[in-house]
């Protein structure tokens, strides 16, 4: 299937993937669209939309400011103006934006097949570089991502050779506070350190009822990148990845925490932050 294409044709250019045959979904009206779901506990997110209109929605944003910042981070405007949201969940590179935040959020993609639809976790949905557990004769129509509860704040933010360029590494954050200030619930993840993208699920454990300070947001990126198994490449060595990651953690948590206290009213009901 074919919607948007920007991973897809290098690889036909380069000769790394020879298809039978593309079916060009991209005019699929059915498949064009971001739609809160009535509960509003989430939001779906069809395989027509482009990362631009994502960018451009103008209530996703503030309801989801964690996405926001990551698909700004996705190539250049020429790119995110053709490109998908879930084209990029499948093409399953561990340095892309999309698949972190969809690990991040605990979301789901919605697959399409000869029995009918059905949906897969994040967690199970990537196996290793550009593989995923979709079958070659399903197809991804949607991506499900769940909204912050009340009292959250999010945060994105990348390292890259050049803008535009795939993460050397990134990191993501969700941080809710209670209402006496501690950490009810913490969310740690990573593009660009592993074969698929990487939560920090022990470091998520450790946080929880935890008083924030700026030296516990040390602590936790040091101990998440302790975890790290990135791989050396051209490009960095895996030492240099997991210092960037364990400042990038500490940084991404020290921001949502920040837009946690925001969010979070004095009558003791908060809002998602940006």
């Amino acid at each position: 299937m074919l919607a948007g294409g920007q991973s897809l044709v290098p690889m036909l250019h380069m000769r790394l993937v020879r298809p039978v045959a593309l079916v060009d979904i991209h005019r699929a009206a059915d498949l064009d669209f971001i739609e809160f779901t009535p509960e509003g506990e989430s939001v779906r997110i069809g395989a027509a939309v482009r990362h631009a209109d994502l960018l451009r929605h103008p209530v996703l944003g503030a309801r989801l400011p964690v996405l926001r910042e990551a698909v700004a981070h996705v190539a250049h405007p020429a790119i995110r103006n053709r490109g998908t949201a879930v084209g990029s969940v499948c093409h399953a590179d561990p340095a892309a934006e999309m698949p972190a935040v969809l690990a991040l959020l605990d979301g789901e993609v919605e697959v399409l097949g000869a029995a009918g639809l059905y949906t897969v976790p994040a967690d199970a949905f990537f196996l290793t570089y550009f593989t995923t557990v979709l079958p070659p004769e399903d197809v991804a129509v949607a991506l499900r991502l769940p909204l912050p509860a009340p009292g959250t704040g999010q945060a994105f933010m990348e390292v890259a050779r050049r803008e535009g360029d795939f993460a050397l590494v990134g990191a993501a954050a969700c941080l809710r506070l209670d209402a006496d200030g501690r950490v009810a619930e913490a969310r740690l993840a990573f593009c660009g350190v592993g074969d698929t993208p990487v939560r920090a699920r022990e470091v998520e454990a450790q946080l929880a009822g935890t008083v924030p300070s700026a030296a516990a947001w040390r602590e936790a990126g040091a101990a998440a990148a302790a975890h790290l198994e990135p791989e050396s490449d051209a490009h960095a060595s895996a030492a240099y990845r997991r210092e960037v990651a364990a400042y990038l953690a500490a940084r991404v948590l020290e921001a949502a925490h920040r837009r946690a206290e925001g969010a979070f009213g004095a009558d003791g009901r908060g809002g998602a932050a940006g």
